[in-house]
């Protein structure tokens, strides 16, 4: 059903409106873009082509490949409406001013093809005021999608039909936004806000007020309310910056036309004078000159104080109530006897009586609310699944301590939990009190539901493998931030030796943290070169090196799905994978040249032999050595799963799957596929152009050094990559193995954890978290 849409027409060239035409060139489908004409505009596309010329700049990027930009068409409604008539959906994001809106349906109807699908963007009209006037032929196929800001990052949608609306439509949308677009749907009731807005902006006008009528630090709020509760890293406060100021009274006044005068939100009070008084100094978020925190001229960290609007050095502050979070949980944090204590259970147990009050009447289950949450604001945990840590009978103890009423479906749990595991099944509690399964889209197979019901087959401190049905297994890494370390190593060794023995057909790598694997786990190297343990090093490397020989040519197939960041080690490991299913924000890199070493474990081989295969890079061997060089000398790291074909990461007939929650599905499906005629690679046989080829980068590096681009060591790490990769005294005319890369790659190891300078960077790495260049 997804082909049913091949075209897609934007009308509104805003940020969110231009962020919705990239992502959804992202799926590689054509977009018309469509603004007004400017008065006395000489180009009357200015705003269409503003737009898109923004999108080729913005950081975070909104394409996640440059190309993508070509795929989409601009123009003016006045000049080029009648084209949407080529358009399979139509997405209407423009001022939420009913008038317009309307006005624009009108003009639309005259031009859309039959059963085209005609959607608005909007998060505070109801359905039924939109259509209120329309005819029932444009009735029948619109309805509200609405996107989260940026809408390449953000993967919730969430949907609102009408009583009219077509259900084949919502079939054919719900569809192509879930596979081709990566979003997570789900199904809102008409009120205003939806579900995310309407819970999100209680919370954030909750934190704002209750901070300034208690007076509570921006910094205090942001770290009490912070990792505790498992909201993003930017903190209450931050996260307001990165929306814009300006954007807040609106909302905000928004609700409060919509919602009755009884609603809890109408209750905490008018826009506090902060946020215009803010706006009006230019203090508007990131996009402004900064806003609850900026940047100085030393780029420095400021942050503002709420009484005085004046600006320090902001410092993480040292708050008794979130150190009470190590050993009491939650919990402990609310219940704290401090100012700060008082102010998160304010703040948290209003926003969760809030969202409890509110089901059924914003969405159905208690599972839609929190998946909206997570995706849509970045919590990590829903509204009810954070009831669930603080236990309900308890929750509402203190709701009553407290004289806050208890809604309705509190006393319908009557102090069970909203979730609970049953016969392998995950489960929610429903309205009625009765316990439903969690219900996951066809096609969507997450290795959480997995080990639910089983065991694994193999564990280890690092990592596990488990049963995945059909034959195939998935080794799963779950070390800190998925660094690589011996046991990750066994845990692979021992995969690949133990399935096919057991019947297995093939091997899925692949996890659910937020990152597939940052690494190895480089405090392991320092504390052995401290040791000046060379030949440990050594074996470290070499034992690395052979697992994933080992993998790359086993009898059965290995298939690599990663998420998030692939970094250095894990980087490695998706090169040695014989086929890829990348969710499409996967970040690869080879980026070891920062820790002041090369690639140890076959990335040098493996890109080497990557280049040598690729058209670009046939021409003789110097081209495919320079190619892999600037690569790994210069700690390059795709944005995007698309990217990592284009640098070689990924092959080209890798796949790149666009919703994170189906990537496991198709790493299995292809792994069974790959097991009908599956053979192993044959090794890579390189023709490198040795010491010549080694002393023509050296003579760059120079320049280089020379013109202060690359720091010394840099070109002491820059060396060491190009005997690697030239071969080292190998002859031009020379056949050379991977076994001789592979050794290469273990001396110049050895060699740079000798320096001080490499310590030093793995030090600063470790402390920092940032690189050092010296």
């Amino acid at each position: 059903m997804t082909d049913s849409i091949q075209k897609v027409a934007v009308i509104g060239a805003g940020v969110m409106g231009a962020g919705i035409a990239a992502q959804i060139t992202n799926a590689g489908v054509e977009v018309l873009l469509l603004d007004i004409v400017p008065e006395g505009a000489k180009d009357r596309n200015v705003i269409t082509q503003g737009a898109v010329d923004k999108l080729k700049k913005s950081k975070p990027a909104a394409f996640m490949h440059p190309k993508n930009a070509k795929l989409i068409t601009v123009g003016n409604i006045d000049d080029d409406l009648e084209k949407i008539a080529d358009c399979d959906w139509i997405v209407e994001v423009v001022i939420e001013r009913l008038d317009i809106k309307q006005a624009l349906y009108k003009k639309i109807e005259k031009f859309r093809k039959k059963g085209a699908i005609v959607s608005s963007n909007t998060s505070t009209l109801p359905i039924e005021v939109l259509t209120k006037g329309m005819t029932k032929k444009f009735c029948k196929n619109f309805m509200i999608t609405h996107f989260f800001n940026p809408p390449r990052y953000m993967r919730l949608l969430e949907i609102v039909v009408g009583d009219e609306t077509d259900a084949k439509s919502v079939a054919a949308i719900r569809e192509f936004v879930d596979i081709k677009l990566g979003k997570s749907v789900v199904d809102c009731k008409d009120t205003p806000g939806f579900i995310a807005n309407r819970i999100g902006t209680y919370w954030l006008h909750a934190a704002v007020t209750k901070a300034i009528h208690q007076n509570i630090t921006v910094e205090a709020a942001d770290s009490v309310l912070g990792r505790p509760s498992g909201i993003p890293r930017t903190g209450i406060f931050g996260l307001l910056d990165l929306v814009g100021l300006d954007l807040m009274p609106h909302i905000l006044s928004s609700f409060e036309e919509a919602l009755p005068k009884s609603d809890p939100f109408i209750k905490l009070g008018k826009t506090p004078d902060i946020l215009p008084k803010m706006v009006e100094s230019g203090y508007t978020g990131r996009k402004g000159k900064g806003g609850f925190y900026r940047l100085n001229d030393k780029k420095q960290k400021e942050v503002v104080d709420l009484a005085t609007l004046e600006y320090s050095i902001a410092k993480r502050p040292q708050i008794d109530a979130t150190k009470a979070f190590k050993k009491g949980g939650l919990r402990a944090v609310l219940m704290h006897d401090s100012a700060e204590g008082r102010y998160a259970f304010d703040v948290l147990a209003h926003t969760l009586n809030y969202a409890a009050s509110l089901v059924p009447e914003i969405a159905d289950t208690v599972e839609q609310v929190d998946r909206a949450m997570r995706l849509g604001y970045n919590w990590k945990f829903g509204p009810f699944e954070l009831i669930d840590q603080l236990g309900t009978e308890w929750f509402v103890e203190q709701l009553k301590a407290h004289k806050m009423k208890v809604p309705a479906l509190l006393k319908k749990a009557d102090g069970r939990s909203f979730y609970r595991k049953h016969a392998g099944k995950l489960q929610y509690l429903d309205i009625k009190g009765v316990y439903q399964d969690v219900e996951r889209p066809e096609g969507v197979l997450l290795l959480q539901d997995i080990k639910r019901y089983k065991k694994p087959l193999f564990k280890n401190i690092s990592a596990s493998v488990w049963d995945i049905d059909d034959g195939i297994a998935c080794l799963e890494f779950h070390s800190k931030m998925n660094a690589l370390d011996p046991f990750s190593i066994m845990m692979i060794s021992k995969a690949v030796k133990e399935l096919p023995k057991r019947g297995f057909k093939g091997l899925v790598i692949h996890n659910e943290g937020t990152n597939f694997s940052v690494g190895a786990n480089i405090g392991m190297l320092l504390v052995t070169s401290k040791l000046r343990a060379w030949p440990l090093i050594r074996m470290i490397l070499k034992q690395g090196q052979d697992t994933l020989q080992r993998m790359k040519f086993s009898n059965f197939p290995v298939v690599g799905a990663p998420s998030g960041m692939a970094l250095g080690g894990g980087c490695e490991v998706l090169l040695h994978c014989n086929a890829i299913e990348a969710y499409a924000e996967t970040y690869t890199g080879l980026v070891e040249a920062g820790v002041g070493i090369v690639p140890g474990w076959g990335g040098c081989k493996e890109m080497l032999g990557r280049a040598s295969q690729d058209p670009k890079t046939q021409k003789g061997p110097m081209p495919q050595v320079m190619k892999t060089f600037e690569t790994i000398a210069l700690a390059k790291v795709a944005t995007s799963a698309h990217e990592a074909q284009d640098m070689l990461f990924f092959k080209k007939d890798d796949g790149v799957v666009m919703n994170k929650d189906r990537v496991l599905q198709s790493a299995k499906d292809r792994a069974l596929k790959m097991a009908e005629d599956f053979q192993a690679p044959e090794p890579y046989v390189f023709t490198l152009p040795g010491e010549s080829g080694a002393s023509a980068l050296q003579l760059g590096l120079r320049d280089f050094v020379n013109k202060g681009v690359a720091t010394p060591h840099d070109a002491t790490i820059a060396t060491e990559l190009a005997l690697t990769l030239t071969g080292d005294t190998t002859d031009v005319v020379d056949e050379c193995s991977e076994d001789t890369i592979l050794k290469l790659e273990r001396d110049s190891i050895v060699k740079l954890t000798k320096t001080p300078e490499t310590r030093a960077r793995i030090v600063h790495l470790l402390k920092k978290g940032k690189p050092l260049r010296n």
